[in-house]
């Protein structure tokens, strides 16, 4: 490799990795994770992290080592129960590649982990990214774990102004990463590269002053000022307008549900059945009755509570709720009739989630009256 190509000389590179490992042994947040850090708990962490706030994953990942201590424990257990666990944390195909994962860990590799970040990529819901990161952190492969945070500080670092979504960008990065990577604790720097991008190279307000390789940085405010405007992206994806309709077919004590197919929104769990207005059209008109349902089958009692938005990563969804009455001789053509307790143990979308108790005490009430 040039050294040109790196645009930082050699040997400030190499000063700033070791005071970057120093600052990490002294500045590093307390994670759970990293004391002793396993395959199986390095892995369930970083599937879990996914998208998601330390703060927020950190209960969910002692929730799973305590229901699953183990990889034999999670295969053995029932798809419901981990989307159930997994409830409130989004991106549902997670938890079913985690099982997934789990059941060909178990299996079909005999319990045995992946040696390699090769061997991980084979894994179900496991990508370049987490791959390097097991490797490196638990088995010590010399291999660039480049997530969100280490786009940030390597483009920062290096003064990368080419789009990182684009090869011109991102090439500059892994190249840059594979050839800082400390080959004696490579684990140890990738989890320091993460951490100082996400405790002090942060997006909106970076604190340069406080960073160890601020002396060396392309992009340090006091030199040129051009963080925080690194990392460039060439384009974002448009956040899609939902509107989307939830039918609560019920007789008082009891409510239909059904499970959702696994590709699309909420793959894998239950939901009251549910139709998008066609061509982006709001909740103008009363809904026909749900697919399957004859206008004889159910009454309506029109809509529960005011319409609600809810957020996912691109569709920003407009939702209402349609009160349904029938008697317990409809049989659903899809999914079943359960309680509405037995229902909520059920892994439920958190748009339900959050109206659930409400929704429940008033259908119990008005129609057992």
């Amino acid at each position: 490799m040039q050294e040109k190509s790196l645009r930082i000389p050699k040997k400030d590179w190499i000063e700033g990795r070791r005071r970057l490992l120093e600052w990490f042994d002294v500045h590093q947040r307390p994670l759970p994770w990293r004391e002793n850090p396993t395959p199986y708990a390095t892995w369930l962490c970083e599937i879990i992290m996914q998208q998601t706030r330390i703060e927020q994953g950190l209960r969910y990942w002692y929730d799973f080592l305590t229901l699953w201590p183990d990889v034999d424990a999670l295969a053995a257990s029932s798809l419901d129960d981990v989307l159930k666990a997994w409830q409130g944390l989004g991106y549902y195909s997670r938890a079913r590649n985690l099982h997934r994962a789990a059941q060909l860990i178990a299996h079909e590799r005999d319990g045995q982990f992946p040696t390699s970040a090769k061997e991980w990529k084979n894994i179900p819901g496991v990508g370049p990214y987490t791959a390097a990161a097991i490797a490196s952190i638990c088995q010590g492969e010399c291999v660039a774990a480049i997530d969100g945070n280490v786009l940030r500080v390597i483009s920062r670092l290096l003064g990368v102004q080419e789009p990182i979504d684009r090869p011109a960008g991102r090439n500059q990065i892994e190249t840059f990463s594979e050839e800082w990577l400390s080959e004696i604790k490579p684990g140890t720097h990738n989890e320091a590269v993460m951490e100082l991008g996400a405790t002090v190279c942060t997006p909106r307000a970076p604190q340069c002053p406080a960073c160890p390789l601020s002396d060396i940085c392309r992009s340090d405010q006091a030199n040129t000022g051009l963080t925080p405007l690194i990392p460039t992206k060439a384009g974002k994806v448009k956040v899609q307008d939902v509107h989307l309709t939830f039918h609560v077919v019920t007789s008082g004590q009891n409510v239909w549900m059904r499970q959702r197919p696994e590709n699309g929104v909420w793959g894998g769990l239950w939901e009251f059945p549910s139709h998008v207005e066609q061509d982006g059209k709001k909740h103008t008109t009363a809904p026909l009755p749900p697919k399957g349902m004859e206008e004889g089958d159910v009454s309506s009692h029109g809509a529960w509570g005011h319409s609600f938005e809810h957020i996912l990563s691109h569709r920003r969804l407009t939702c209402r709720f349609w009160i349904w009455k029938t008697d317990m001789n409809f049989k659903p053509f899809e999914g079943r009739w359960l309680s509405w307790k037995d229902a909520k143990k059920l892994a439920i979308p958190r748009a339900l989630d959050r109206f659930w108790l409400d929704l429940e005490k008033s259908q119990s009430t008005n129609m057992s009256s």
